[in-house]
């Protein structure tokens, strides 16, 4: 959910390591439990928190810091006219249930991500592909219709991760890929457990189990980070308490940037926000400070575009929607609705919406606008809101990088359909010089903040509470992941 852009369940990962316990074995809980375990076939960002780079790899992946590397392609050339790419796989590497993968395995996964029938929840990533050519075992070849300066970037998503046709009819609940770590469990509404895969290609990762398990409640995390009966916390759901956890040298606070735009989705096709004027209330009756302060506890930059602040190319446009709630009320007016409506507010259940939902309904309320606040499990929003659309407002972060696409796909979940912002990602999509994919993300930027699509309100931080001598832990998440594989224990 939006994996769609991903959609942030804002993770919190909980990495639990007793006295008792080895130090090459932790505990990781999120606070959001993953609907399936098809990061090619599911809408929902926990997926990722759990598999990306631990259980599944693409042909490249997002680093640390947000480059992006080499996975199972060592290597890759392009043709001169930027079209097609050649790309060679690594070798002796097997899926987890011992088979190997290979080119074949390449094309089987990239043909069924841009299938008609595909339900992956990125296919605009694979859209530009025309041929998918196997030259060897372990190269294959990718064919563009144009030169596409994002292919390498849309390769390293979770939605492209190699997968294999002998376990494919399994994926969405016994999960196999060629990660460092194989999935050995799921126990539903508790845990998932990873195991260290002995036959892994690449570098061994220093833990030999993990497991990932479920605490939604902010106030059982903090007892569970103070009790010491978890060693990190990532994506910690209560940041009024981190103060506190600063000053106690048993832990190490870490406070990093997501690719999270937290946005008051607005439906773009439902009476009566078909009216910009109305969507344009909207954006001036929310106080962005005021849910940052009041939901986040002050973390959180805001935003005035669905672009995140810390890329070069991001325009201030704050000023395009300040909080003005008499030009809210008299924009509101002039579209017929000097008494306000009564619209739907659904709120998924990462504690930015929930919270910030309230404050956000108390905002709306002050211009005119009633709204039913409905608070739904992370399923049955990807079903109503993100599937059926079937929504007035909503509140979701969107933590796939770069993501600001999904604007070109009018069946996307808001429902905006503007030819001129589609001409605008076409060209970008053709375009491999820097300046001019610049100059192009400008005029993509300022065209939503223009036609008001969303509320546009904060971007994501990441606050990671763990114990001191836990390392290797993600300060940033450039992409909404949960990467164990170079997290280790101090000596």
């Amino acid at each position: 959910m939006p994996h769609f852009t991903r959609l942030f369940a804002p993770v919190a990962v909980l990495l639990c390591a007793s006295a008792a316990q080895a130090q090459d074995s932790i505990t990781v809980a999120i606070q959001l439990e993953p609907p399936n375990l098809d990061p090619t076939g599911g809408a929902a960002q926990a997926i990722d928190s759990v598999l990306y780079a631990n259980v599944f790899e693409g042909l490249t992946r997002f680093d640390a810091d947000g480059a992006i590397i080499p996975s199972l392609a060592q290597d890759w050339t392009i043709s001169e006219d930027g079209t097609v790419y050649s790309f060679n796989i690594a070798g002796g590497v097997t899926f987890h249930d011992g088979t190997t993968m290979d080119a074949e395995d390449v094309k089987f996964s990239l043909d069924r991500a841009r299938a008609a029938d595909s339900t992956n929840a990125q296919k605009g990533l694979f859209a530009g592909i025309t041929d998918i050519t196997v030259n060897t075992p372990l190269n294959v070849q990718i064919t563009l219709d144009q030169p596409n300066g994002n292919f390498l970037f849309n390769l390293a998503w979770g939605d492209a991760v190699i997968v294999a046709p002998e376990s494919i009819a399994d994926i969405a609940s016994n999960p196999v890929g060629t990660g460092p770590f194989r999935f050995t469990d799921w126990v539903q509404g508790d845990r998932i457990t990873l195991t260290r895969y002995d036959k892994y290609w690449g570098d061994t990762p220093a833990l030999e189990t993990a497991t990932f398990r479920f605490i939604a409640d902010p106030t059982a995390a903090f007892a569970a980070v103070m009790a010491e009966d978890v060693d990190a916390f990532v994506g910690f759901p209560a940041p009024e308490n981190l103060p506190q956890f600063q000053a106690d040298p048993r832990f190490q606070v870490l406070v990093g940037n997501t690719e999270g735009e937290t946005i008051l989705s607005i439906n773009n096709k439902m009476p009566p926000f078909n009216d910009m004027r109305v969507r344009q209330a909207v954006a001036l009756a929310v106080d962005r400070q005021a849910i940052i302060d009041g939901a986040m506890f002050g973390l959180g930059t805001p935003i005035g575009t669905h672009f995140a602040p810390h890329h070069p190319d991001y325009v201030d446009l704050l000023p395009n929607s300040p909080f003005d709630p008499a030009r809210a009320k008299a924009l509101l007016a002039e579209a017929g609705f000097a008494d306000g409506f009564t619209t739907t507010l659904k709120l998924p259940p990462p504690s930015y919406a929930r919270r910030g939902g309230e404050i956000i309904a108390a905002q709306l309320r002050a211009v005119g606008i009633e709204t039913e606040i409905t608070n739904l499990e992370w399923a049955q929003w990807i079903e109503e809101v993100f599937t059926n659309k079937d929504f007035g407002l909503s509140i979701v972060s969107h933590t796939e990088p770069m993501d600001i696409g999904i604007y070109a796909n009018p069946d996307y979940y808001f429902q905006y359909d503007s030819p001129a912002f589609q001409a605008v990602m076409e060209e970008l999509n053709a375009t491999t010089d820097p300046a001019g994919r610049s100059d192009l993300l400008v005029k993509a930027q300022t065209i939503i903040s223009d036609d008001y699509v969303n509320g546009y309100l904060f971007e994501l931080a990441v606050a990671t509470v763990a114990k001191a001598d836990l390392q290797g832990l993600w300060v940033n998440q450039p992409t909404a992941a949960v990467d164990l594989t170079g997290v280790s224990w101090s000596e």
